[in-house]
């Protein structure tokens, strides 16, 4: 019972808060022109904008869905244990697998070709030509936006009850054992030189089938941290030592390094060298981001856990919802961007408007029409 409480409580609201992170980074792409994304409104940036956008978005980035593997992770040797081998497989595959294809299929040829058809170069093909040239070149496959991570987590779960398979299903017993400092150093350090090995190849900003290789050493270890977590009952033994000073150290905290590491790097000049390569700047770019990721993920999980572990009748719903946002969330933030591009207000101001706007609008949407359609309320 108290693993169900922790669960349902301050693991969903974690949950529900990285799901809100990842539509406010979508439009901090928008408007900052910092990584990939269907719409970039390519205002200058002023140096201030750039270091706030650029440091933002680099902290996000470094935990927020390294943390949502970490979840993944531990929710699935219980659903294993419940479901058994061919019922988790087919849940994992209409959870995950169904979402992924209806985007794959449906939102993203919707957001490309009507949302953002207005820049394509005249003449344009019609919609059917365009939309069976990407299923006979499989160009689809390629076309998982935001859900590339669902399909993550689909293979990651597949592996898992590959791993149960060959074990016979046979698993430890359930056992506390507390997570020791030496524990977390050596997986930030894991992390961090696996992910400079893996840009010596794929360096930031590269991606195969819309899968960002560079940073899936996070995922992939975290992921495992998480089924051990569960195992283990880590999440109940963390202590809650620092709170919310603990989280204000780590994001004040780490701007100093990652100051240091864009300065002296070369990237106020516009060098990549920390997105990748046999040099310091990526070595210790990966260290950064790891320890950001280990620190900042064990910080709000004890936080949460203490302070945050209940659900009033309105977060229940908004939790109910979070991974809807996270199928629909492209369209809708498209439209409202496209809507006000006409604004002219700064950057960051922009930022912070549409993200007030866009936000509740996902949350809206899905609510009152997505999750309200039988068909898709069953995958959602």
């Amino acid at each position: 019972m108290e693993r169900k409480v922790e669960r349902y409580a301050y693991i969903d609201n974690l949950r529900l808060l990285m799901i809100v992170f990842v539509v406010m980074l979508h439009f901090a792409v928008t408007y900052s022109g910092f990584g990939g994304w269907y719409y970039k409104e390519g205002v200058p940036l002023d140096l201030i904008s750039t270091i706030v956008f650029g440091y933002s978005m680099s902290y996000t980035q470094g935990y927020f869905m390294g943390f949502l593997f970490l979840i993944s992770g531990f929710f699935t040797p219980g659903a294993f244990d419940k479901k058994g081998l061919k019922r988790f497989l087919k849940d994992r595959f209409i959870r995950l697998g169904v979402p992924t294809l209806f985007f794959m299929l449906v939102i993203h040829p919707f957001t490309e070709y009507f949302l953002l058809g207005f820049r394509w170069p005249a003449p344009r093909h019609d919609f059917i030509h365009y939309y069976w040239w990407r299923l006979k070149s499989f160009q689809f496959l390629g076309d998982s936006g935001p859900l590339w991570f669902a399909f993550a987590v689909l293979i990651f779960s597949c592996i898992y009850a590959l791993v149960r398979l060959i074990k016979d299903g046979k698993v430890q017993d359930t056992q506390r054992k507390e997570i020791k400092a030496a524990h977390i150093v050596l997986l930030a350090l894991l992390i961090s030189a696996s992910a400079f090995i893996i840009r010596l190849i794929q360096p930031i900003g590269t991606s195969i089938m819309n899968m960002q290789l560079c940073y899936f050493s996070q995922y992939i270890f975290l992921f495992i941290t998480g089924v051990y977590a569960y195992r283990n009952n880590w999440f109940s033994t963390i202590q809650n030592r620092f709170g919310l000073k603990g989280l204000i150290a780590l994001v004040l905290g780490g701007l100093i390094p990652w100051s240091v590491i864009m300065a002296a790097g070369g990237a106020v000049n516009g060098s990549t060298a920390y997105m990748g390569g046999m040099n310091w700047q990526s070595a210790s770019f990966a260290l950064w981001e790891s320890s950001i990721s280990v620190g900042t993920t064990i910080v709000l999980i004890a936080l949460f856990r203490e302070a945050f572990n209940h659900q009033n009748r309105l977060v229940k719903v908004l939790s109910d919802n979070a991974f809807a946002v996270y199928v629909f969330h492209t369209p809708i933030i498209v439209y409202l961007s496209l809507l006000l591009r006409g604004l002219v207000l700064p950057p960051l101001a922009k930022w912070l408007l549409l993200s007030g706007i866009g936000v509740p609008a996902c949350f809206l949407a899905t609510y009152f029409i997505f999750r309200r359609i039988p068909i898709l309320k069953r995958i959602l």
